[in-house]
């Protein structure tokens, strides 16, 4: 069995998955924000963690994370875990922080045509690493079928505003930009913007995504 990290409201209309990102664990300060914040707006959070990073808190070695596709079956076991649970009527969103959320857009489209799911969030998107933009991690992005909101930083060194607009990615995928935000939607000093305002604006773009997916059409 999976460790899951539950927050929010237990029968909220809509639960999401938040994996961590490749160095940060479940409880990460980011994600512990997030989940609050989500909470607030009537939106259930499940937290895990990949093998690899939960080894971590036993005192396994410390190793770096396997590649991105490698992980996609631990992804798929935790959705298998927390979809039993769900409540009736209770709509289901995957994502995660950084790597965390590009695990779970490999998985999005073949857990959306099962009817597993009903959107895919992911809060910083590593598009590339940094320095290296043309190292693209879209592929699969492009042919996208799954209704997906991505939180990104306007200077995400994984990917900025700039950068983003550029490609070509698939219709389904809408952003919410974090004003002059990082790679944790932080901004800089000076620019009109601050940490907690961006991550209330994120958490709100996230409930509205997720509100527009449980509405009954």
């Amino acid at each position: 069995m999976i460790e899951l990290l539950d927050s929010g409201p237990d029968q909220a209309p809509v639960r999401i998955m938040l994996a961590h990102g490749a160095g940060g664990a479940m409880t990460s300060p980011f994600l512990e924000s997030i989940a609050a914040h989500l909470a607030r707006r009537n939106i259930a959070a499940t937290r895990f963690e990949f093998a690899y990073m939960a080894a971590r808190r036993t005192g396994g070695r410390r190793r770096p994370p396997p590649r991105a596709e490698l992980l996609v079956p631990e992804y798929r076991d935790a959705v298998e875990q927390v979809g039993a649970g769900l409540g009736r009527g209770q709509f289901l969103l995957i994502g995660g922080k950084s790597m965390g959320g590009r695990v779970a857009s490999l998985l999005a489209d073949e857990l959306l045509a099962a009817g597993r799911i009903a959107g895919l969030v992911c809060l910083g998107y590593p598009f590339h690493p940094p320095g290296r933009p043309d190292e693209l991690r879209t592929q699969h992005l492009g042919g996208l079928a799954t209704p997906a909101l991505v939180v990104q930083g306007e200077r995400d060194p994984f990917g900025s505003r700039a950068e983003i607009e550029r490609l070509s990615l698939s219709p389904r995928i809408r952003f919410h930009w974090a004003g002059d935000g990082d790679h944790d939607l932080g901004p800089r000093g000076g620019k009109g913007f601050t940490r907690r305002g961006n991550l209330e604006a994120a958490a709100d773009a996230v409930a509205a995504f997720a509100t527009a997916l449980a509405r009954p059409r």
